[in-house]
């Protein structure tokens, strides 16, 4: 499946090299992809390479990212990092240690920020039971997290805000789609698998953008850092689930484009989208991704997917230069 720089695999197969093309081999025979232009591989199902083939992909700067049966992400292969800064990373670990609570609070209200202006569309058009929640968002919350200086509290605030935005689900979306609570390993209802996949993407694809800048992907703000992750994925990505993932999931959800009955595998615990689902879900994903609008401080176009990139920027001018770190907007489109 092709979109634009990215190529996703959701069947089983193997992966070759053959002259200067990709060459997908599964039951159905072989499928050529020409390297050129390709920036991203998505593995969403079991797929054979070799050394040979890695080493291939890496000279042409391809990453390769890797999902499990579940649709959760499992890994990345990508060549070897060229923009790294010891400079840097020492300043990153003195940021966590000394303005951790500062970053993290930023990020926090950049959720807020983000999700009350996806839910005010819903409240323009007659959803008015929403009001409690958009104030809530807008007034309670910066004052919450401006005057706490606990991690964990902080945390609690933030699982405070995404857990009222699943409660606001009921008003807009059909009853199929809707879930008591939010379950991730495995997901176990339509909603929760469309959830867990859309992020399992955004992640992977974030953690392509901090490949391009000289942050380290270890060093986390409002994550805790943690073994064998790259948190600082976790973070910079927050921010962008409302703008990317959930609108994808409403659109394809209220207008029908999604259905539970011819979308989704159910088992005895656990759902997942299909194989047509998939595809609907990742054409979907792509289009909001790769979005142009206006940046009115850069004034060129721009996509989110960039946008991500240029909240790695953002960063870094933190904490090289002190200047505020503000994650992006979707009111201000920065």
């Amino acid at each position: 499946m092709s979109i634009n720089h990215t190529r996703y695999i959701t069947s089983i197969g193997s992966l070759k090299r053959k002259d200067n093309s990709i060459v997908f081999k599964n039951q159905k025979g072989n499928a050529y992809l020409p390297i050129e232009g390709i920036r991203e591989l998505f593995c969403l199902n079991e797929v054979s390479l070799n050394s040979k083939f890695l080493d291939f992909i890496s000279k042409a700067g391809i990453t390769i990212h890797f999902f499990n049966y579940f649709g959760y992400y499992s890994g990345t292969f990508y060549p070897k990092k060229q923009l790294v800064s010891g400079r840097l990373t020492v300043q990153q670990a003195q940021a966590y240690l000394e303005r951790r609570i500062i970053i993290a609070r930023a990020i926090i209200e950049g959720i807020a920020i983000n999700i009350h202006e996806i839910l005010y569309h819903y409240y323009k058009h007659d959803k008015k039971q929403l009001k409690n929640y958009l104030d809530w968002l807008k007034k309670d919350v910066p004052r919450l997290i401006e005057k706490e200086d606990n991690i964990t509290h902080l945390l609690w605030i933030e699982g405070l805000v995404w857990q009222k935005f699943y409660a606001s689900f009921r008003e807009f979306l059909p009853a199929s789609f809707l879930f008591n609570r939010r379950v991730k390993r495995p997901p176990d209802n339509p909603l929760n698998a469309l959830i867990s996949f859309g992020n399992s993407i955004l992640y992977a694809k974030t953690i392509s953008q901090i490949y391009q800048t000289h942050l380290n992907q270890s060093i986390s703000f409002l994550h805790e850092p943690g073994e064998g992750r790259f948190s600082l994925s976790l973070d910079l990505s927050e921010v962008f689930k409302p703008i990317i993932v959930f609108r994808a999931i409403f659109n394809l959800v209220n207008n029908k484009k999604l259905q539970v009955d011819k979308h989704f595998n159910r088992k005895l615990n656990y759902c997942l989208l299909n194989d047509a689902g998939r595809k609907i879900f990742i054409s979907e994903f792509e289009d909001r991704i790769n979005m142009v609008f206006l940046h009115p401080k850069l004034r060129r176009k721009t996509t989110f997917l960039n946008a991500i990139k240029l909240d790695g920027y953002k960063l870094i001018k933190y904490l090289a230069e002190n200047k505020e770190f503000k994650p992006f907007s979707l009111k201000e489109m920065i």
